[in-house]
């Protein structure tokens, strides 16, 4: 018999990325790892190190935690996911506070260590969004597969399938990830001086209502998301217009943070949170606002002050 040691500090980082991915809720993936951890440590007596690496039968059992758990639950959308753009600054906002929305996730909940194969890039928010088109079973082939990088015969021995079976699920999982999901390149990391300085003006622009200053900073084809509403708006000239008019100078603090490997913002208004906002930036250009208007997710961020 082999009694098997569980240390959460190696190992909790990389199964919280993992049922994120699967899940696109920070929240649920939370209470998953934590799922995962008491099964291990129930079923400690039956981890053969002979077999498979402590890491490798946690992920085991993780992926069926989170299997499970998407039986029960339905998939986590942005607006993008529901329904089409409006050009229009004039739409009325929809509110939908009943749809289980996609989640932000700090990186410094899950930031890989070096050993880890799975990039940061596996978490980026288009890409979590695009997962949520695919069955849970799709995911999980396609997490274990190109992410984590797993043989075939692997996933079929964890799925009970047969590896035919696998290369089926992920060819399908990678058609349709390729049609509702970004260029890899629409984004860049914001590492020049210049990408700096488009974040800050981006804040000034806001915290001393320039909608000028913010004209110049978005990208022709830029994109405006707020969930929980479903109305969401595409073109400059649309998101400058409809941004224009709920800036106020004094009302807003931005404060930097990071989250899905992107700049973000905690936005705080009237001096109390509002919400935590990501930008994709191509070059210097913003090409997508994803604004979540919800003060809860600030207890797991931390900002920079400023």
């Amino acid at each position: 018999m082999y009694v098997v040691t569980i240390d959460l500090d190696t190992h909790r980082r990389e199964l919280l990325a993992h049922c994120y991915r699967m899940t696109g809720s920070v929240v649920d993936a939370e209470d998953l790892v934590q799922e995962t951890m008491l099964r291990a440590w129930r079923s400690r007596e039956t981890f053969d190190p002979g077999r498979a690496s402590l890491r490798t039968w946690l992920y085991r059992i993780a992926t069926n935690v989170c299997l499970t758990a998407l039986e029960r639950r339905g998939r986590r959308p942005l607006p993008s996911g529901l329904g089409a753009a409006t050009f229009d600054p004039d739409t009325a906002l929809v509110r939908s506070p009943e749809v289980p929305w996609l989640q932000p996730i700090p990186d410094a909940l899950v930031t890989d260590p070096a050993s880890v194969v799975a990039s940061r890039g596996s978490v980026r928010l288009a890409l979590v969004a695009a997962m949520q088109h695919l069955s849970a079973r799709q995911r999980a082939v396609l997490i274990l597969r190109d992410v984590l990088a797993w043989p075939a015969a692997e996933v079929a021995d964890l799925l009970d399938v047969s590896v035919a079976a696998v290369n089926s699920l992920l060819q399908r999982a990678r058609t349709q990830l390729a049609s509702v999901s970004p260029a890899e390149d629409n984004t860049s990391e914001p590492s020049s001086a210049a990408q700096r300085a488009t974040l800050d003006q981006f804040a000034a622009a806001f915290e001393n209502a320039d909608p000028a200053l913010l004209t110049r900073l978005l990208a022709a084809d830029v994109t405006l998301e707020m969930p929980p509403h479903l109305t969401w708006f595409a073109g400059r000239p649309a998101v400058t217009t409809f941004l224009s008019r709920v800036i106020r100078s004094g009302s807003w603090r931005l404060h930097p943070t990071r989250a899905n490997s992107a700049p973000a913002f905690g936005t705080f208004l009237d001096g109390r949170p509002h919400g935590i906002t990501l930008l994709d930036l191509q070059g210097s250009a913003i090409t997508r606002i994803t604004a979540f208007h919800d003060p809860a997710l600030f207890e797991r961020f931390v900002f920079d002050p400023h």
